[in-house]
């Protein structure tokens, strides 16, 4: 799983799964186009990969496609950015669904459009991973617009491997389960919230942005070169059981 003289964008790139992706994809050899709306964390990245950075806030959907544009045509793309916004039904805001609904669908589906346009006037070829979550395939408390969200990209993640696939674009998607970034473990170091969560995990752990990233190069990789339109759990067992 080799990437040398390969590009990718990697969106959410600051922090995270997207930053364990740009890392991993680096040190594979791949020249990384980082989108982030920090510049400090672009800054950062930088210093340790290379690569390029792109300072935009995807919920503008002009600036998106601009941010795309400027990004130029790249071999592979992955759709990391994303937030939540704990509303329960009852609570919904207006704000709060655009504000997951925005990141987390619109930018991506605008961020796959750009990307495949590209890639249809560069002949073809190349290979998106979006990020979704085991919230897309079970109900979490106060998670309505975040499940939405990530139901809905997935749905989408088929339509685009349908339509794609002529051309020789693969799309594929991931969905991890509690992922430990710097916020999860702080919000998860308590045994007594994690352990009812933890129990429904046969492999009795949480996952590492890491073995998130790997999972991803894999589908980006020429090993899985006749997949397109999986949508593969990342999540230690626990949509099987």
């Amino acid at each position: 799983m080799q990437f040398t003289g390969k590009s990718v964008i990697v969106t959410g790139a600051g922090k995270g799964i997207g930053r364990a992706c740009a890392q991993l994809m680096a040190a594979r050899g791949a020249e990384v186009i980082a989108i982030s709306r920090t510049q400090s964390d672009l800054d950062s990245l930088r210093a340790e990969i290379g690569g390029r950075g792109i300072c935009v806030d995807l919920a503008d959907p002009v600036a998106a496609r601009q941010a795309m544009l400027e990004a130029g045509t790249c071999d592979f793309l992955i759709n990391s950015a994303g937030i939540n916004v704990l509303e329960s039904v009852i609570e919904m805001t207006d704000a709060g669904y655009e504000a997951v609904l925005g990141i987390n669908l619109r930018a991506a589906l605008i961020c796959c459009q750009e990307f495949a346009r590209a890639r249809l006037s560069a002949g073809g070829g190349g290979a998106i991973v979006n990020i979704t979550s085991i919230a897309g395939h079970r109900g979490f408390q106060d998670h309505l617009c975040y499940a939405a969200s990530k139901a809905g990209l997935e749905g989408a993640t088929r339509v685009m491997a349908k339509e794609l696939g002529p051309h020789g674009i693969r799309v594929n998607a991931v969905a991890p389960t509690i992922t430990l970034t710097e916020l999860a473990v702080e919000a998860w170091s308590d045994p007594a919230k994690s352990a009812a969560m933890m129990v429904r995990h046969p492999l009795n752990r949480f996952a590492e942005v890491e073995e998130v990233a790997q999972a991803i190069a894999l589908l980006l990789s020429d090993g899985s070169a006749m997949v397109t339109g999986a949508v593969l759990p990342i999540d230690g067992g626990f949509l099987a059981v």
